[in-house]
């Protein structure tokens, strides 16, 4: 049995509290209603590490959901996006429809997306590259339609400010989605100043971090393998390039 079989109204206002247990608990609520099923409290404790994967999991879908609207629209392309990262998750049908009810509780709740986040840091204050990871789905989120209205830049800007990510590597993340210019050194973390032992000195050090053996090791939920296993092919990917271009 995994953490979402194990939770209850109990254990979501203990563990989560704050915006996260109130959003937690709405959702949980409407499931239940739509599935019309009756919540008792589990007698199977939850254990920490899936007590971290259901606190990730309620802050990702509540801080996605915020930043869908944060422009006071929700597009498209952006339902699309939704949709289809919901899709690439392996988890159960069961878990994917939480996963909605918790996007459009945030979306439509009076929290800010600052609440979210601040909860977020909290519970991955340590786990910086997790931090680091959730940023860059969130600039995927707001780059599908195109364009970086003015209010969802704002918000990333606290994001990166309460996550503490340095601006370097907000406006690397940023130059991936937003301007092609050197792609791939900002991938790295470079530019095409950067010299060929900062290149690799910096690739070496973005495999080790997002290698996904490495995540699995550290009992990570599976949402952010997943991540991390994208961001090590783009890793990857970027280093070959530049390796090629530069012929070392």
């Amino acid at each position: 049995m995994g953490w979402f079989g194990k939770l209850t109204f109990g254990t979501m206002g203990y563990f989560f509290g704050g915006a996260l247990g109130a959003i937690a608990g709405a959702a949980m609520g409407h499931h239940l209603v739509d599935k019309d099923e009756n919540l008792t409290d589990s007698s199977i404790p939850m254990k920490r590490a899936e007590q971290s994967q259901a606190a990730y999991f309620v802050s990702m879908f509540s801080i996605l959901g915020k930043l869908a609207k944060v422009d006071g629209a929700f597009t498209t392309a952006e339902i699309k996006f939704i949709e289809e990262f919901l899709g690439s998750l392996n988890i159960p049908e069961q878990e994917k429809q939480f996963a909605k009810q918790i996007f459009i509780e945030a979306k439509r709740s009076p929290y800010s997306i600052d609440d979210f986040a601040r909860q977020m840091y909290q519970i991955n204050m340590r786990q910086p590259t997790i931090l680091l990871s959730f940023t860059d789905l969130l600039f995927k989120l707001v780059a599908v339609d195109g364009d970086l209205h003015p209010a969802e830049e704002a918000a990333l800007i606290r994001i990166k400010e309460i996550f503490q990510i340095s601006d370097q590597q907000f406006n690397n993340l940023k130059q991936v989605y937003f301007k092609d210019v050197d792609r791939y050194y900002k991938i790295l973390n470079c530019s095409s100043e950067s010299s060929s032992e900062e290149i690799k000195a910096n690739y070496k050090k973005l495999v080790k971090d997002f290698h996904p053996d490495t995540i699995i090791s550290k009992g990570l939920p599976e949402e952010f393998v997943q991540f991390a296993t994208k961001r090590f092919q783009e890793i990857q990917e970027a280093y070959e390039k530049i390796r090629q271009e530069r012929a070392f």
